[in-house]
């Protein structure tokens, strides 16, 4: 329960931050920050501080304009200091995340009169190694070991440009003018040349590296260990808690999550709990790694240890490459299948339906796996051989070779612990009462011939998200400006897997639809099933309206469409836009803004991407048009499989997945127009089915409640 003194004490941070920022108080803001506290501070706790209660997690709906930071941090932060608990805030993006780091947080400590610390938490692989970037310093640190090795692979060959970063990097470092954080390095630095200075858990040597004192890694966790807030992303607490929880981040036990852009958590826990291999490039990397332990071997004087795991890996690479060129003749064939489908990025798919896979399919899998088992057990006896290297625990390899091969042989243990996963995938049967894994195959080109890529992935995210997070977390805050489908919060339900005991609130907004926009229907927009009369009535539409605003936004639901509505404009009209994947999207919202602001028309032609985390106010987009609504695209294996779930179990996969899933992602493109309280503008929904068809009347209705205009 939410004390009177807890109370207070966010009255008063809210109210100073207010008038010391000259801002009037937003309803939905206050709203809130109420809902917030009073759930976080209703979790139950026993004698030790345990959460015991299921009461524990809070989803709210805010959108632009609500000023949901301050609500969050104001909710959350004085109530989790007062329960003796740490807080770990998530964002799904880099903008946002840099926008909380450098100029929220600090704004709410200079204006609230509310202090706490706060830290930024990276994964191990942003900061750099100084063992690793030692041995790249040191002329013939790396003979005998693996820079043979290397030189057999030209993507390690370090050029001379690079040794030049490389020193100057050490200088930094030295001189304390850096602090290792690659993200904080004056010029950006391309992924390979990276990756020879940075490391992972697996190769890492913690509290027995040499270094281990001045480690830019180390140094940045001691901060998050102090800090009473530590902003993450997504993707490190999802990595954080697959781990155990409590390996990079506090253990979830005695943390407050919040997820803002929230609705994306559904979908990143899915792609950390997909797999895939390709055959033939498995076939290649078998051979590679017995040229890896070959070198091992003359590297070192384990000849006896180091011998048997090699030949123990060649029996095993034996039977393996014997398994894979069976599959790869028995998958082949099926590239030809009449039920493929050719995505946009040129890949043939084929997916299996409901997720099944055919027996014979499945006993290879199986056969398949019994030497990946034993693959990835020779291979974690040779990490944990060079560990124990490492810590001068071994006479048989020194302590600079057993360093530099780790990096080497912890990736490839990765990589054998990946493809296990996949044949286990294969092999195994779904539970039918639960909902199935997605399973299908990517056939493309490669220089060997056809590849194929056995791929697969859960269709609902929900098992993982409450088994990893939902379960072990103390508390937890959900929060996004789309988060409810057709005004209901069953979809993120459904898909993260929230408790239904959860405190749910969607806030109002602090705009004024019926004065600040609306939502036009022109006559002229079709059905866009329709391909090419839709296209050329959207080109007729935008060469009649890009000249009446300064700024436009249109967004496409296919590339396609938007490279063939480019080509049939006028060239006036070209030379005015700015289209996705010939620019770089930050480069283009430079280039608009420049036009703009110089009183020149502008029009930005977009994807999905443009669709959220774009804030062009005022000016810079005062017309959207929306070339069809945003429905999935049919072909992906994973909702084709969740729809099939779905139809099984006697539902309506288009009316409980599609036009759900449709109406987030209408909302989000809907959300570009009005970014602050002043802005004003039109959106253009070029799909008639949004007045004609059932659906699109409750898509509508979904909306904020603009005019509806037919023109």
């Amino acid at each position: 329960m939410l004390s009177d003194e807890l109370k207070q004490q966010i009255q008063l941070a809210y109210r100073t931050f207010l008038d010391k920022k000259g801002l009037t108080p937003r309803y939905g803001q206050r709203l809130m920050i109420a809902e917030i506290a009073r759930g976080i501070a209703g979790v139950v706790q026993d004698n030790d501080g345990k959460r015991t209660g299921d009461q524990h997690v809070v989803v709210i709906e805010a959108g632009t304009g609500t000023g949901k930071t301050l609500a969050y941090l104001l909710g959350v932060m004085p109530v989790a200091k007062a329960m003796g608990k740490k807080v770990v805030l998530a964002t799904a993006t880099v903008a946002l995340q840099d926008q909380v780091v450098n100029k929220d947080i600090p704004e709410v400590l200079r204006n609230s009169g509310f202090s706490f610390s706060y830290a930024l938490a990276k994964g191990r692989g942003r900061y750099l190694c100084l063992s690793k970037l030692d041995r790249l310093m040191t002329p013939g640190q790396e003979a005998g070991t693996n820079l043979a090795l290397w030189e057999d692979f030209q993507q390690y060959a370090v050029d001379k440009h690079e040794a030049e970063l490389y020193r100057a990097m050490d200088q930094a470092v030295e001189s304390r003018a850096w602090d290792g954080d690659r993200d904080s390095w004056s010029d950006s630095v391309d992924d390979l040349t990276w990756r020879r200075v940075t490391n992972d858990h697996r190769g890492c040597t913690g509290r027995s590296c040499g270094f281990y004192e001045d480690c830019p890694f180390y140094l940045a966790r001691n901060d998050i260990y102090r800090a009473d807030l530590i902003v993450a992303n997504h993707d490190l607490v999802l990595a954080d808690l697959a781990m155990g929880g409590g390996v990079v981040l506090p253990a979830p036990e005695d943390t407050v999550y919040v997820f803002d852009e929230g609705h994306h958590l559904p979908d990143k826990a899915l792609n950390h709990f997909s797999c895939s291999s390709q055959v033939r490039s498995t076939l290649s990397w078998l051979q590679d790694l017995i040229k890896m332990l070959d070198s091992l071997v003359d590297s070192s004087d384990a000849q006896g240890m180091a011998a048997g795991v090699v030949a123990s890996v060649r029996d095993i690479n034996a039977a393996m490459a014997e398994g894979l060129t069976l599959l790869l003749s028995t998958l082949t064939p099926l590239a030809d299948a009449t039920d493929q489908v050719e995505s946009e990025q040129g890949k043939l798919v084929y997916r299996f339906e409901h997720g099944v896979v055919p027996e014979a399919l499945r006993d290879q899998s199986a056969q398949l796996l019994a030497p990946s088992r034993e693959l990835v057990k020779q291979l974690q006896l040779v990490v944990d051989w060079l560990q124990e290297g490492m810590e001068g625990k071994r006479s048989d390899i020194t302590r600079p070779d057993a360093e530099a091969w780790m990096p080497l042989m912890s990736t490839q243990l990765a990589r054998a612990e990946a493809l296990m996963t996949v044949w286990m995938r294969y092999e195994a049967a779904d539970d039918e009462l639960r909902a199935p894994v997605a399973r299908w195959l990517n056939f493309t080109q490669s220089p060997q011939g056809l590849d194929v890529e056995l791929s697969a992935c859960p269709v609902l995210a929900s098992d993982v998200l409450s088994r990893y997070l939902w379960s072990r977390a103390f508390a937890a805050v959900v929060t996004s400006a789309t988060l409810t489908a057709l005004g209901k919060f069953e979809r993120f339900q459904f898909r993260s897997g929230v408790p239904p005991t959860s405190h749910f609130k969607a806030v109002p907004s602090p705009f004024n639809y019926q004065e600040c926009g609306r939502i036009v229907v022109p006559d002229l927009a079709c059905d866009p099933t329709n391909g090419t009369r839709h296209t050329d009535q959207l080109v007729s539409y935008i060469e009649r309206i890009w000249q009446q605003q300064l700024g436009t936004l249109v967004l496409f639901s296919s590339r396609r469409q938007m490279d063939e509505v480019f080509e049939l404009l006028g060239t006036e009209v070209q030379d005015a836009v700015l289209t996705q994947g010939r620019l770089g999207k930050a480069e283009m919202v430079r280039q608009h803004k420049q036009r703009v602001d110089a009183g020149s028309h502008s029009v930005l032609f977009g994807l999905a991407s443009f669709a959220e985390g774009v804030d062009l106010p005022g000016a810079y987009c005062s017309c959207v048009v929306i070339a069809r609504l945003p429905f999935s695209v049919p072909e992906d294996p994973v909702d084709a499989t969740l729809a099939e779930w779905i139809q099984k179990r006697g539902g309506n996969p288009f009316m409980q997945i599609a036009v759900p899933d449709a109406a987030i992602r209408l909302k989000q493109a809907v959300g570009r127009l009005l970014r602050t309280e002043s802005d004003q503008g039109s959106i253009v929904i070029f799909d008639r089915r949004i007045v004609d068809k059932r659906y699109g009347k409750l898509l509508l209705q979904s909306l904020p409640p603009f005019p509806l205009v037919r023109q």
